[in-house]
């Protein structure tokens, strides 16, 4: 009996503690906006007082309360110095063009090249976004309108456009073209979804016409990218660059989701929008081997190229953290369960592309250094915010990384596959 009373206990105490410890409370903010924030909006909105036919969009501050909570008790890392990091550049931002996809992934190869050769070559995003332009293009022409055509991607298109058309320097190509002085896609976008809309309701399928009107678009807002570039003297193409200058090669790279839609231990097609040319070579494994394999890379020195959610409560870019809030879920209920659960119902969204550049064990919890290149990532920090590790396992849904990083999943994945 007394055996019986005290398992009673433990089982109520144990209860007890999933039920009330860290309970995290809602709260209303208003929608805000640093002042300096403010003042780049009202700069963009005069590029198009100045040049009409830009038709940059104009951006007002909402006028509404988001669903926040009481961070003040939440124990968290607040500096970078906190973390042991990767080589990577200092943060930059992607301003308004919607390449975070790019920006992260480039961010991630600089460290690679860093890693692999130690050398210090800050490389071009926008080469690759331009590419990645015309490939969206292509494919909607090729299929008579019916592709998705939109400024997002995934990692995998960076290596996939590397291996057609190589990598140059930032130096070598800017994509900026007067009067932007900073990345802003949205009235090229508007004007080259204008040219697709008019092939497809005049039924102008000719290929090759086709795309010369995309690259003249494109380079009118981003400039024509450089067929060969100069390297200490020495002319060389882009693909002559990236083999032997930044010493890349893009099939070296591997891919990871976790997802119960799919069989386990496979490689499958990763099913949102931004993967429009319905790429299948994402290795899909259990929660608990995405996690270790995240983690495991960091730990020993190889950086992360990940993607996932970043529109919850518990993302915060002005105290630049992200954890999820007891209210959500209480982290002992973080599984793989709870994660398809908000994949099913689209809680949880393939939002945005970031650089993991750093780890730290703090106050019981993993914490993982971020780099960003989006607005919300320059708002504290500059550049860098801190995702907690029941973000990660929830709310981040794919990742690239080396295979080196990864070696014993893979021979694991092998295995599985006999």
């Amino acid at each position: 009996m007394k055996r019986f009373i005290l398992l009673y206990m433990a089982l109520v105490l144990s209860f007890s503690l999933v039920f009330t410890q860290n309970r995290d409370v809602v709260k209303y903010e208003k929608y805000k906006l640093l002042p300096r924030e403010i003042k780049e909006v009202k700069d963009r909105n005069a590029i198009e007082r100045e040049f009409p036919f830009m038709k940059v969009k104009k951006f007002k501050v909402p006028d509404k309360k988001i669903l926040s909570l009481d961070f003040s008790k939440i124990p968290h890392p607040t500096k970078v110095s906190q973390f042991k990091t990767v080589f990577h550049f200092p943060p930059i931002r992607q301003w308004w063009a919607g390449t975070c996809w790019c920006y992260s992934t480039i961010s991630f190869l600089e460290s690679e090249i860093y890693r692999l050769h130690h050398k210090k070559i800050k490389l071009s995003e926008q080469y690759i976004v331009y590419y990645e332009y015309v490939a969206k293009c292509k494919r909607f022409f090729e299929r008579k309108g019916d592709s998705y055509v939109d400024q997002g991607s995934e990692s995998n298109a960076v290596t996939r456009i590397m291996k057609k058309y190589g990598i140059v320097r930032e130096s070598d190509y800017t994509g900026l073209v007067p009067p932007f002085k900073v990345y802003d896609h949205t009235p090229m976008f508007k004007e080259l979804k204008s040219y697709l809309e008019f092939v497809k309701k005049n039924n102008f399928w000719d290929l090759k016409r086709n795309i010369e009107c995309v690259k003249s678009i494109l380079n009118k807002y981003m400039g024509k990218p450089p067929s060969t570039i100069v390297v200490n003297g020495k002319k060389m193409t882009p693909l002559q660059f990236m083999k032997n200058v930044a010493g890349l090669n893009p099939d070296d790279y591997v891919d990871f989701i976790s997802t119960l839609s799919e069989p386990f231990y496979k490689q499958v097609e990763y099913k949102v929008p931004d993967n429009w040319w319905h790429n299948k070579s994402y290795y899909n494994v259990p929660l608990s081997d995405f996690y270790s394999a995240v983690k495991n890379a960091i730990t020993n020195g190889y950086s992360v190229a990940i993607g996932g959610d970043v529109t919850e409560p518990g993302y915060n870019g002005f105290l630049d953290i992200a954890i999820v809030p007891s209210f959500d879920i209480p982290q002992n209920y973080i599984d793989q369960n709870s994660r398809e659960f908000r994949i099913y119902n689209k809680t949880s969204t393939d939002d945005h592309g970031v650089h993991l550049v750093g780890y730290t064990h703090y106050k019981g919890h993993d914490w993982f250094l971020i780099k960003d290149s989006s607005r919300t990532g320059q708002r504290g920090i500059k550049g860098y915010i801190f995702y907690r590790d029941d973000y990660v396992k929830l709310k981040m849904l794919s990742f690239m990384v080396h295979k080196d990083a990864v070696k014993a999943l893979l021979d694991k994945i092998k295995s599985k596959q006999k």
